[in-house]
């Protein structure tokens, strides 16, 4: 069972999340912006930080760097309802291979955070 931290600003894709990875046998804390997650996972061990990229305040990329710093073994996975193609390539260059497009199936959102342990 892994510590998950959603991040998104979209509070019924928290609840989605949530509840799908809960089933899934996974312990689920959420934040609706990058300065909450960071200050969460300054105060409590998490597994894997599972992020949208768009946010205001804080986007997902920058939370991410921050977040590594604090927590180096920590697994990251990003959400986008962007084309990857969108953002600057140089910018998301070593995290496109973690990066699930919205809108996805629940079933493969816990799949994709099961890969993320069994690597």
């Amino acid at each position: 069972m892994a510590q998950i931290l959603i991040v998104d600003d979209d509070r019924v894709m928290l609840k989605y999340l949530s509840d799908a990875l809960k089933k899934a046998g996974h312990e689920i804390q959420t934040a609706e912006n990058g300065l909450d997650a960071l200050e969460h996972i300054k105060a409590y061990n998490v597994d894997l930080l599972l992020t949208d990229i768009v946010m205001p305040g804080m986007d997902g990329i920058a939370l991410s760097k921050k977040a590594s710093v604090l927590s180096p073994d920590l697994k990251i996975l990003f959400m986008t309802g962007f084309a990857v193609e969108e953002f600057n390539k140089e910018k998301l260059e070593d995290i496109i291979p973690k990066v699930v497009s919205k809108p996805f199936h629940l079933k493969e959102i816990v799949a994709q955070v099961e890969n993320m342990f069994n690597q």
